[in-house]
């Protein structure tokens, strides 16, 4: 029965009888129907066939878990403790990732690899390895594994389903074309996808930073095969008002050839380890882009570098509405 109403209220949908796809799954999801729910939820979560309401996509995932919805408690753990849909909070996320654990071993996963970290009843670092100076102007250390072997794993493995290759807009037509700057594959770690071992990873880089996790952009994992590369770029974005100050690459693996990070205009060159983390300022103190934080990563020639890259923000984002 699920599978034939999620398939006609798509197809509804696609045809534009938005209305009554909705009916559809309502009444579904009112008979019982878990997976009407869920699909409602993410209706409400993506905010196209219905407008985006994060409070009532948490009611309908309630709703969900109270049936048994597996997909629908990760996601939950997740929008509660990155306060999606409701305040942020580590311990009632935790509490509810506790309860999913019991039955679910991806939760149990995420559980135990939660109680190896050093971390305090919210979720933040108590200890940070120090940071090595390896340039001043700009700005640029490196913290020495950062993450494990066991974490930078568990960050590849929850990008992986995700990668795709790395595309841009082309202005003049408006089309998404490959990307001639970075020819990565790449994944974004979203809201729904920052599960606790995730965010307390992003509560780590927030806390090597100095900066607040609000304003961490997603976690976004680069993977790059033999040939593909990040030409010379700066991360600041052209005319945004909320400017990207701060940059950390976190290195996922080692083991590859190539892939080392330039900074050309300092002749700096770091190659990369597995959990080593890379921080450096993207902007002068005027606010304007320094052309000294200019960096690539060059191309690997064996093997496949996976990296993870969190951009700060001078302000707070909505990980939702990023623009």
């Amino acid at each position: 029965m699920s599978d034939a109403v999620i398939t006609r209220a798509n197809q509804l949908s696609a045809s534009g009888a938005t209305a009554d796809a909705i009916a559809l799954l309502t009444k579904a999801a009112d008979a019982g129907d878990v997976d009407a729910l869920m699909q409602l939820a993410v209706w409400r979560l993506v905010g196209k066939t219905m407008p985006r309401d994060l409070s009532e996509a948490r009611a309908l995932l309630r709703r969900a878990v109270a049936i048994g919805h597996v997909d629908a408690a990760l996601m939950e753990v997740a929008l509660t403790a990155n306060g999606s849909g409701g305040p942020p909070s580590w311990t009632a996320a935790l509490s509810l990732l506790r309860t999913a654990a019991v039955d679910d071993p991806i939760a149990m996963e995420q559980l135990q690899l939660l109680d190896t970290m050093a971390i305090d009843a919210d979720g933040a670092p108590t200890q940070l390895p120090s940071p090595e100076v390896l340039s001043t102007a700009p700005h640029i250390v490196r913290f020495a594994r950062l993450f494990t072997q066991q974490e930078c794993a568990h960050i590849a493995g929850v990008a992986a389903p995700m990668l795709e290759p790395a595309r841009i807009i082309d202005p003049q037509t408006g089309q998404w074309v490959a990307n001639p700057i970075r020819t990565s594959d790449d994944a974004a770690i979203g809201p729904t996808n920052e599960n606790l071992v995730v965010r307390a990873l992003n509560q780590r880089i927030a806390a090597a930073s100095g900066t607040s996790i609000g304003q961490g952009e997603p976690l976004t994992v680069l993977r790059y095969r033999p040939g593909q590369q990040y030409r010379p770029h700066l991360d600041t974005i052209q005319g945004a008002q909320n400017q990207r100050i701060k940059t950390v690459l976190v290195y996922l693996n080692e083991g590859f050839d190539g892939g080392e990070t330039v900074f050309p205009g300092v002749n700096l060159t770091v190659t990369p380890r597995g959990g080593d983390a890379i921080l450096f300022d993207t902007v002068l103190t005027t606010g304007a882009p320094d052309p000294a934080a200019r960096h690539a990563g060059l191309p690997v020639r064996q093997g496949a570098k996976w990296l993870a890259t969190r951009w700060i923000r001078a302000e707070p984002i909505d990980p939702w509405t990023i623009s």
